[in-house]
């Protein structure tokens, strides 16, 4: 009989093929519980264990590797975007770059944000910004409980797109907006992004999968399947994602939460996987 497995997936191509039940199992079987977005289950998977399987935010599993939480890290890749279009700022205000926002009030929906970590270790490396120089405002707290944020928050009720137009901020970072009246804070979002590209050979990865330790510890057969389920949907929704670019990725955006001290140290890439996981790097891709 399979194993029900209370699982967190958004949608994706990836994974489309695993919520539609097109791919099965004779071990396994999904009980999806719906959350919408997504990284509203995060919080409870982090801080409850909520889930057996769950889509993750990188940098959310990361600080909570940091403070021992109970989840392992699976070599699957479910989200994974370039981030510099995801920053902006109001030209109403006067014209804005990355150098510029020294001293400005930079909004982001919470400091731990794994778009918000990319686009801060993007501003601090290549373009020389001083994150310790801005003004972080922030309107949520982090998944993991444990981090101290000493960020400014928000008025209660602000809502952070708003406070741009109205400038009370002087830029957002980790939102995807469609405005007239704001301008990318990257002003050739594709040229930068290829130029980062061909800089540091790195796909950014946002969202991977994990499941609770005790499934690992105690199911590893489980485990090895969930990832293959995961690695046969990938291929099928033509999500798929080279060992060499994930390991890259993981090192990059490791050493981007430590610099921004999220975590205490940069973990190796091998020390974010388990005895069952970290052999499956190379399986499947």
């Amino acid at each position: 009989m399979a194993v029900r497995l209370r699982t967190l997936l958004g949608d994706h191509a990836c994974t489309a093929a695993l919520k539609d039940g097109s791919i099965k199992s004779d071990l396994v079987e999904f009980d999806f519980v719906d959350y919408k977005p997504t990284n509203k289950g995060f919080k409870p998977m982090v801080r409850e264990g909520a889930f057996d399987v769950s889509e993750m935010a990188i940098v959310t599993y990361l600080m909570a590797k940091n403070f021992n939480k109970p989840m392992v890290l699976l070599p699957d890749v479910v989200l994974a975007r370039f981030q510099h279009g995801h920053a902006f700022y109001n030209p109403k205000f006067g014209t804005l770059t990355p150098n510029d926002l020294a001293g400005k009030r930079v909004g982001i929906r919470s400091f731990s944000t794994t778009t918000g970590a990319w686009l801060r270790g993007i501003l601090a490396n290549d373009y020389g910004v001083d994150l310790n120089a801005i003004d972080w405002v922030t309107f949520e707290d982090a998944h993991v409980a444990e981090f101290e944020d000493h960020t400014r928050r928000a008025p209660a009720g602000k809502q952070i797109v708003q406070m741009l137009l109205d400038g009370e901020l002087d830029a957002i970072l980790g939102e995807k907006v469609d405005h007239p009246d704001l301008k990318p804070l990257f002003a050739d979002v594709k040229g930068e992004e290829a130029r980062w590209f061909a800089k540091h050979a790195v796909r950014p990865i946002n969202h991977m999968v994990v499941v609770k330790k005790d499934l690992s510890d105690e199911h590893p057969d489980i485990v090895r399947e969930v990832h293959r389920l995961f690695s046969v949907a990938a291929i099928t929704g033509d999500g798929r994602f080279l060992a060499v670019d994930m390991r890259r990725s993981l090192e990059c955006i490791t050493a981007y939460a430590a610099q921004q001290s999220l975590i205490a140290r940069q973990f190796s890439v091998d020390e974010l996987f388990d005895d069952v996981t970290r052999p499956l790097i190379e399986e499947g891709h």
